[in-house]
């Protein structure tokens, strides 16, 4: 069976069934409980599981903090930060605590806990509220960064992270929340971190893109003459490099398009990569579609700072033409 879902609908009805399964999976965050959150991704669940959903103070900080501590003791902490731009108040915590805990510990300790955030532009969002920093994340040792792009995935994916016995950072794209409905599965779905999927097959160059921009590629691919093949990596860290290249050995081309700005962005690895693993194969210089390398400008100034149907577009043809 399988219900007809939005994204931040997906997200809800997986919270409540991990917690329905899992008594040691509490959730906390700013607004969670009495308000629903700030999307209403949570709406409901105190009510449902009233001595397991906290509304926290406002502090970054000490939400990540209080996570390392409940992850120690034997819970499944899931906190929730607003926006993922506030997460940079928590980032000490998260990169020298929750991160390093088993290998501290010499495997004596684990840390799993989800930490939950939107992020990205499309929303016409006050400055700090619509960045992307995955690439951030990644580079930090012993954390899973997972990001979405649909429904399923969403709830495959959460799944799969309250599971995981290592702290990961679930980014959810705020501009898919409610901009698209698809089949989701009822009752346990799980996908598997680390593993990529093919969103579109096709024999002459291969697209990575994830979270808002899986959906802006798979609609401009239809206006390039050319069989495009379209990669979403699901999981940033650990990165399954494997369906990349393989895509890549296949179509000799490749273009990666994320919101984030370019330079350093999640792009610079996965290029990087493939000069290890495929470079014998490119028949042509990869090419990155990506925001501009400027702080995200504030409200309608987003749509001309993500790439757009068009941008995306034109890269794709820059690499089948080179």
């Amino acid at each position: 069976m399988a219900s007809d879902l939005r994204l931040v609908e997906a997200v809800k009805a997986t919270l409540g069934e991990e917690m329905a399964r899992d008594d040691s999976v509490v959730l906390y965050g700013e607004d969670v409980g009495v308000a629903g959150g700030v999307f209403r991704a949570t709406d409901g669940l105190l009510d449902e599981f009233p001595n397991r959903v906290y509304d926290s103070p406002l502090g970054e900080s000490g939400i990540v903090g209080t996570g390392v501590g409940l992850a120690a003791a034997g819970m499944r902490p899931v906190a929730e930060i607003q926006f993922q731009s506030f997460l940079y108040q928590g980032f000490a915590q998260l990169q020298q605590h929750a991160a390093r805990l088993r290998s501290r510990s010499r495997g004596g300790f684990a840390c799993p806990m989800t930490i939950r955030t939107p992020y990205g532009g499309g929303i016409h969002a006050l400055e700090h509220h619509s960045e992307s920093f995955e690439a951030g994340f990644a580079h930090v040792p012993g954390l899973k960064v997972v990001i979405p792009s649909s429904p399923a995935d969403g709830k495959g994916l959460l799944a799969a992270s309250i599971r995981d016995p290592d702290p990961v950072v679930f980014m959810e794209p705020t501009r898919l929340y409610r901009s698209l409905r698809e089949s989701v599965p009822d009752g346990d779905h799980v996908v598997p971190l680390g593993e990529a999927t093919v969103a579109e097959e096709g024999a002459d160059v291969t697209v990575v893109a994830w979270g808002s921009m899986l959906q802006r590629t798979l609609s401009a691919v239809d206006d390039v003459d050319a069989d495009v093949e379209v990669v979403d990596p699901r999981t940033i860290y650990p990165l399954d490099t494997d369906t990349i290249t393989e895509s890549v050995k296949k179509t000799g081309r490749c273009v990666v398009v994320h919101e984030a700005p370019g330079t350093a962005g999640f792009g610079a690895e996965i290029v990087s990569r493939l000069t290890e693993t495929a470079f014998y194969h490119l028949e042509a210089p990869p090419e990155r579609v990506t925001g501009y390398d400027v702080p995200v400008p504030m409200f309608a100034r987003e749509d001309a700072y993500l790439p757009d149907e068009e941008r995306i577009a034109a890269g794709i043809r820059r690499a089948v033409e080179a």
